[in-house]
């Protein structure tokens, strides 16, 4: 090991305990309507997901450093960084609880707003740790994903984006890969149901090929949906059938959250054929990234995503940074509200996607037919500076 691996530190170490104030903040919450009486103390995980960390992550700003390749070997191995992964399943599951609870003392509308918000943000955000613990060989932390994804009846994600996404990213095939012009609106049902459709056929052709009916416990889809069952109906079972509408409106907004990020994540890229007519091998000009700090603390560095396409067995802690790849002008949480913004959007991110390509519409994934609004002067359609 040279002299700079091994004198190098992991200065974010400390950090990464700070994913776990996430589903903290609904307790954090509950002082604050206990202190105050009024039920606008459970919009506080909304603020400081959506307000707080974007102004944070503003002020932070970027950190570009990555790894020595020498200390990659036992960052992986580190037990230290997987435990801050596995506790936030059971902050996760209590934070659950506790606004179930919440829910059926009748905090009133605005209350009630802001606990599905709550509950859908911290489900919604527990999908990125359901996604960093799936992607690894160890059997424990693959059912750990499922277990993570059920409070969002989400389980087929499991499937779809390990064998899905990940093979036709960046392409039209691929639900999960948004296009140039496309509105995140139009974007939702289009991704949700292509990919139940995508991980119910990937399953299903996997058992088939093994000789088996897809009607199984091994079948990964259906094991995952049952753990919703199994939790909504305990739940329901335990606090009473008023707590049904909680469970499915939270999980809405959890899926939304997720569909929000994979709709920034590879907006209008598009890998191109190579001389075999296959689509290219997936680098690092395929993915939007973003090095804001706060945001790659909090979310186990999946902002870091062009590494992680590259190589989905790494751990969170080693994901690299690279130059090449298109990043964006903020942090996830920050395009994530501009996201749900069409206008604000495409004003932000169309010229950067027709930038990215030199002014060749023709190479982006882009909606059929599709032309810059407003126009772009610097570019013409062909790819030819002006």
């Amino acid at each position: 090991m040279d002299s700079v691996a091994a004198a190098w530190r992991d200065t974010k170490r400390p950090l990464w305990p700070l994913a776990l104030v996430v589903p903290g903040l609904p307790f954090a919450s509950l002082l604050l309507v206990t202190v105050s009486g009024a039920s606008w103390g459970w919009w506080l995980t909304p603020v400081v997901v959506l307000g707080v960390i974007p102004v944070i992550d503003l002020l932070v700003g970027d950190d570009h450093a990555n790894p020595p390749e020498e200390v990659v070997p036992a960052l992986q191995s580190s037990p230290y960084y997987r435990w801050i992964t596995y506790l936030f399943l059971p902050a996760q599951f209590a934070a659950l609880v506790l606004t179930c609870l919440a829910w059926l003392r009748n905090p009133g509308l605005t209350g009630g707003a802001g606990l599905v918000l709550t509950a859908g943000l911290v489900n919604g955000i527990a999908i990125n740790t359901a996604h960093e613990l799936g992607h690894k060989r160890e059997k424990a932390e693959r059912w750990l994903s499922k277990i993570a994804l059920a409070p969002a009846g989400y389980g087929h994600f499991f499937v779809e984006h390990n064998r899905g996404h990940h093979v036709r990213v960046a392409t039209p095939q691929d639900p999960a890969s948004s296009r140039l012009g496309e509105s995140y609106w139009r974007f939702w049902p289009r991704t949700v149901v292509g990919s139940l459709r995508s991980a119910w056929h990937l399953e299903s052709s996997k058992h088939r090929l093994r000789g088996r009916s897809r009607w199984t416990w091994r079948n990964d889809v259906l094991n995952a949906w049952a753990m919703t069952v199994v939790l909504y109906g305990t739940l329901t079972a335990v606090m009473g059938p008023g707590v049904l509408p909680f469970l499915v409106a939270q999980a809405l907004v959890g899926i939304s959250i997720l569909e929000a990020v994979n709709y920034l994540e590879h907006y209008g890229l598009l890998r191109q054929h190579n001389a075999a007519g296959r689509y290219e091998k997936v680098d690092p000009r395929h993915s939007w990234n973003s090095d804001r700090l706060t945001t790659n603390v909090f979310l186990f560095q999946l902002q870091r995503h062009s590494d992680h396409h590259a190589n989905p067995l790494r751990r969170y802690q080693t994901l690299r940074s690279f130059d090449v790849s298109p990043q964006l002008p903020a942090g996830y949480a920050t395009m994530l509200l501009a996201a749900l913004i069409p206008p604000v959007w495409h004003r932000i991110m169309d010229e950067r996607v027709i930038a990215h390509y030199r002014g060749d519409v023709s190479s982006a994934n882009a909606v059929p037919g599709y032309r810059p609004r407003p126009a772009h002067p610097r570019y013409n359609l062909h790819g030819d500076s002006r």
